[in-house]
């Protein structure tokens, strides 16, 4: 099976998309955004448009993010980006060496366990959202970073500019960055697909389009925290409002006096397994909108919840309600 197919962003301008379409073009992968809330300028156009006249479409995010944290809170921004069109291919995150350098421009190393946990905490993400998952990297990052191993767990768009392919299992090759096609304006991103997505998404019942098979259950919502330095169980599960009992049997512990820096927790969003109030200790560098939007909320209840007057004056080390 090869699928023509292309990938745009807003530097592609405003796109002719009935003549993208007339051209033979059957998919289209449009940016959605990037970082943790910033929408592409021409997402929604070129999603309206693509839905307009039936040309199949996915959306990709691309990563920056330094935490399996911040990959969740840009996961929820993709999902809050794309949810009213309709989606036929994945949901994907873009991670490459631009990922890798904003990363150390913010004091921290990027490793390739830092990578993997992105990836993995920004595709279950969107797979807890209902949306089939997927992630793009290059050659050189793959063999760099993250190995082969997500290529089983996740769908792969793979980008290697070559006039063959080369054998390496993907659902999309990205073959050039060069390409040229009617109705857009200079180069262009184009890609064969190897995999009918419109067929299995619909099947599982994914992206929220009906289909043979039902829906999947919704699935637990958890939090993938990387462990810091001086971490303790009791500080991770007062600052994300559970308990230690709960961290403990959802992560297997057996000694809750020994966790190591580096490695993960699943860190239930609901909080501990029992109802009422929930409580975030701010950290460094968290915002009101920031916080609101990794805990499913908004600014506005957040501000009426504690007493906030200014939602831009909030300070590491307070505790603040939730819910």
């Amino acid at each position: 099976m090869s699928i023509k197919g292309l990938d745009v962003s807003e530097f592609q301008g405003e796109i002719d998309w009935e003549q993208v379409k007339a051209a033979g073009y059957q998919f289209a992968m449009l940016r959605a955004g990037y970082g943790s809330n910033t929408v592409d300028k021409q997402f929604r156009r070129n999603a309206s448009e693509c839905n307009r006249i039936g040309l199949p479409i996915g959306a990709y995010w691309f990563c920056y993010a330094f935490s399996a944290e911040k990959a969740v809170q840009e996961a929820d921004g993709c999902i809050s980006t794309v949810s009213e069109y309709r989606l036929d291919y994945p949901v994907c995150y873009d991670i490459e060496q631009a990922s890798a350098d904003y990363v150390e421009k913010q004091g921290v190393s990027f490793t390739p366990a830092l990578a993997r946990n992105v990836v993995t905490s920004f595709c279950n993400r969107a797979e807890a959202k209902g949306y089939f998952a997927m992630f793009y990297t290059n050659r050189n990052f793959l063999d760099t970073y993250l190995g082969t191993e997500l290529t089983k767990r996740y769908a792969f768009w793979y980008a290697r500019y070559a006039s063959q392919f080369d054998g390496t299992d993907c659902g999309i090759w990205q073959y050039t960055s060069t390409g040229s096609i009617p109705g857009i304006s200079g180069n262009v991103d184009l890609d064969t697909g190897y995999v009918d997505y419109p067929a299995v998404i619909k099947k599982a019942g994914l992206n929220h389009l009906s289909g043979s098979a039902p829906s999947p259950s919704p699935s637990p919502q958890y939090i993938t925290y990387v462990i810091q330095p001086g971490d303790t169980l009791s500080g991770i599960a007062q600052r994300f409002g559970t308990t230690v009992s709960t961290l403990t049997q959802l992560n297997g512990i057996s000694n809750p006096d020994k966790i190591y820096a580096g490695n993960t927790l699943r860190v239930p969003e609901n909080g501990s397994t029992g109802g009422g109030a929930r409580y975030y200790t701010i950290q460094p560098g968290d915002t009101l909108s920031g916080i609101a939007l990794k805990f499913g909320t908004t600014v506005s209840a957040l501000a009426r919840l504690n007493g906030i007057s200014d939602p831009d004056k909030i300070y590491a080390g307070n505790r603040i309600r939730i819910q």
